[in-house]
């Protein structure tokens, strides 16, 4: 069994993806508050240097098997899968043995969940193993699909099914065996894993409580008990009000159809529901905590260079003011030896002269007078010149002055440009989330219409669609500036050339509609995904019908987007 190679790195806010594979989009230490007495939440990431098999499960290459074997961590795990690669996908399926139960790895950990690792360190969630005799037992087995050929396999503890990032609890990883089919590839991947206590702790947080598993209600309530518990902690009451409230929302629906009808369908459909929404609401908390923190840090660091070019402005004008003076001093001093000697020649001058006759003295002293003269004058001049460096100093600081209110101006103009964006943006989600689910992304709001908007199979607006464009559009014509891309999405039933056409003829419907309604043409873009860009699973009826979507990209930089910023896999 190859062992991991551990590398602790900075501290940072623990910041999690919307989607499984992005990077987190935060590396330094942001802390939730801490109330008096209480531990600190400090989260932090390990970069892991990990060599572990990895297998190419060739095209078509048929069905293989390949073995699981526990971690130092929990030694006595073990598990076989059997993995086989068809058109378009790689289907495993697995069975363990011998888990211990996940509480024991810490209070927050209730679930175990398969990951696929790639070549270049991007984990895939491949799903959650449920433990046999409703949680209590040492059992569970999967089957799921990979989208990827090349990939290794462990499994790691975890707080609830819908994690974006393994823990670095790390309990069993794939081996090779004997007559495993496939290439096999030793690969030297880098990615990053949470570590244990990242979510509470160690249960020290105030307001963690943990999760007490039993056979009063389905597992899956307890999970979405856990992940809004969790989702608060890391502070998602506060900077992710409205994704938090929904997944509350969820849960409450989740309870209370408990009480009404124990252990039915709706019941677990809102509790996994409660779950998605408490991971996302944690997502975003997270990120602008992060924000938050680059933002204080940036403002700092410009404060320390206007601070640093004024200091050295400063010094640059206390030197040449005393290179002036001690200039202007020798100057002085020059002139000064000058008039004396020509004092001292004149007086000689007349005590010869007044020797030699009256006359020639009395010349000598009008010789002198004329010298003492030009002596005034020059020294007349020499003040003209020192008083009109000083008024060419004045002026030079004024100067500078003017230029430094001028740049603080500019700054102040870019900071409430970049404010009205931020306000901007939030009143366009809060308006169009009354009409349709809006989130927000890289790109800009996406605006979602879903699968019920369009008869089956067509791409005819239903009016209730119409009605809802139209308001969008509304909305879009009272900012101008804004961009719209339509994004249309399938799921995987039917052919890839079908579900692309029928994708395509929807955004176009979408985008014919919107441009009837006044939009500029040119403003307005369509484009068809098919089955490419899944968010859901398809196997289950609820993640086709969210896969069946069409999605409206509003950007622009009135909202800080870039206009026309490439197309991202929808998260």
């Amino acid at each position: 069994m190859v062992r991991l190679t551990r590398l602790i790195v900075a501290a940072f806010t623990a910041t999690w993806l919307l989607c499984a594979q992005e990077p987190n989009p935060a590396q330094k230490s942001v802390g939730l508050q801490p109330e008096p007495g209480m531990p600190t939440a400090i989260f932090r990431i390990q970069v892991v240097s990990r060599s572990t098999p990895a297998v190419n499960y060739l095209h078509l290459g048929g069905a293989t098997k390949i073995n699981f074997e526990g971690t130092p961590l929990m030694a006595s795990g073990s598990g076989t899968a059997t993995v086989e690669s068809e058109r378009g996908v790689i289907r495993v399926s697995a069975d363990f043995k011998n888990f211990a139960p996940p509480s024991s790895f810490g209070p927050e950990y209730l679930t175990y969940v398969l990951w696929a690792i790639s070549p270049d360190g991007r984990p895939v969630n491949l799903g959650e193993l449920t433990l046999d005799h409703y949680g209590e037992g040492s059992k569970s087995a999967v089957k799921t699909t990979s989208e990827i050929q090349t990939f290794g396999m462990i499994v790691t503890v975890e707080p609830y099914y819908a994690v974006t990032q393994p823990s670095d609890v790390v309990v069993m990883e794939n081996v090779v065996r004997k007559d495993t089919r496939g290439v096999i590839e030793i690969i030297d991947a880098k990615y990053e894993l949470l570590p244990r206590g990242l979510y509470t702790a160690e249960g020290k947080v105030r307001g963690f409580q943990p999760i007490h598993v039993d056979k009063k209600n389905p597992f899956e309530l307890y999970e979405a008990e856990n992940a809004v518990m969790l989702a608060r902690l890391a502070g998602a009451d506060k900077y992710a009000a409205d994704s938090y409230q929904k997944a509350l929302d969820s849960l409450t629906w989740a309870n209370r159809n408990q009480n009404q009808k124990p252990g039915q369908k709706p019941v677990i459909t809102m509790a996994r529901e409660a779950v998605l929404r408490a991971e996302d609401a944690r997502v975003i908390a997270i990120r602008a905590q992060r924000e938050e923190v680059l933002a204080q840090e940036r403002a700092a660091s410009l404060a320390r260079e206007t601070a640093s070019k004024a200091k050295a402005e400063d010094e640059a004008r206390e030197r040449a003011r005393a290179d002036k003076e001690r200039a202007e001093a020798d100057a002085q001093r020059v002139r000064a030896e000058a008039e004396r000697a020509a004092a001292e020649q004149a007086q000689a001058r007349a005590q010869a002269i007044a020797q030699a006759d009256r006359a020639d003295a009395e010349r000598a002293r009008a010789e002198a007078l004329v010298a003492t003269q030009q002596a005034n004058n020059q020294r007349q001049q020499a003040e003209m010149a020192k008083l009109e460096a000083d008024r060419a100093r004045q002026e030079a600081l004024e100067q500078q002055q003017k230029l430094a209110a001028q740049a603080d101006q500019a700054r102040e103009a870019a900071a409430r440009a970049q404010q009205e964006q931020a306000e901007l943006r939030h009143q366009l989600l809060i308006q169009f989330n009354q009409i349709l689910q809006t989130r927000e992304s890289a790109r800009g709001l996406i605006v979602n219409m879903s699968d019920v908007l369009f008869d089956t199979g067509q791409y005819t607006l239903k009016p209730g669609a119409r009605e809802k464009l139209a308001k969008v559009s509304g909305i879009i014509l009272a900012h101008s500036g804004l961009k719209i891309t339509v994004e249309g999405h399938t799921d995987s039933v039917g052919s890839d050339e079908y579900n692309m056409k029928l994708s395509e003829n929807r955004a176009n419907a979408v985008r014919t509609y919107l441009v009837s309604q006044g939009l500029n043409s040119g403003s307005v873009t369509a484009q068809g995904f098919g089955k490419t860009r899944p968010v859901a699973e398809n196997s289950s009826a609820v993640g086709r019908q969210r896969n069946r979507r069409v999605e409206l990209v509003v950007s622009g930089e009135v909202l800080g987007t870039t206009v026309g910023a490439a197309s991202a896999p929808a998260p």
